[in-house]
């Protein structure tokens, strides 16, 4: 009853905002505030108002509340454990196996760049533009790519 009466207020006291600003030449941001102000009248009449108030006095519902916010927080930690430990026991062990039983390039043992493809000259005589790319062949190396 007294949730119906404050919303029945409120829209009221929008809808004389939006004449005070429609008197003031402002026609776009009345209509806009009366459109607000029309919306928890429009609440109580679907009576939305009365099933939100006696959801909000009702400690059962609060309870059940309580309960599904507990179902999502167990939900979200599940979630993200999952995600750290890089997914569940049988997603790792068939990335496991897949990873051994398949390789990159099974007929590629040796590295693509070989001694031969480098240039002889490495040190100042060497021309500008060139750049030693040594550190990223060891790190692929050390990598087994």
């Amino acid at each position: 009853m007294i949730a119906e009466t404050v919303c029945s207020a409120v829209s009221v006291a929008g809808l004389g905002i939006a004449a005070v600003t429609a008197y003031r030449k402002r026609f776009l941001a009345a209509a806009r505030i009366a459109a607000y102000s029309l919306v928890p009248i429009g609440l109580v009449m679907t009576g939305a108002v009365g099933w939100l108030a006696d959801t909000a006095f009702s400690p059962t519902a609060w309870a059940g509340f309580v309960v599904l916010g507990g179902a999502w927080l167990l939900f979200m930690v599940t979630r993200a454990l999952e995600r750290r430990s890089g997914g569940t026991r049988k997603e790792r062990k068939a990335a496991k196996a897949a990873a051994e039983t398949q390789a990159v390039a099974p007929a590629a043992s040796a590295p693509s760049l070989g001694q031969t493809a480098r240039p002889a000259a490495a040190g100042p005589a060497a021309k500008p533009g060139s750049e030693d790319f040594s550190d990223i062949e060891a790190i692929l190396k050390k990598h087994g790519i």
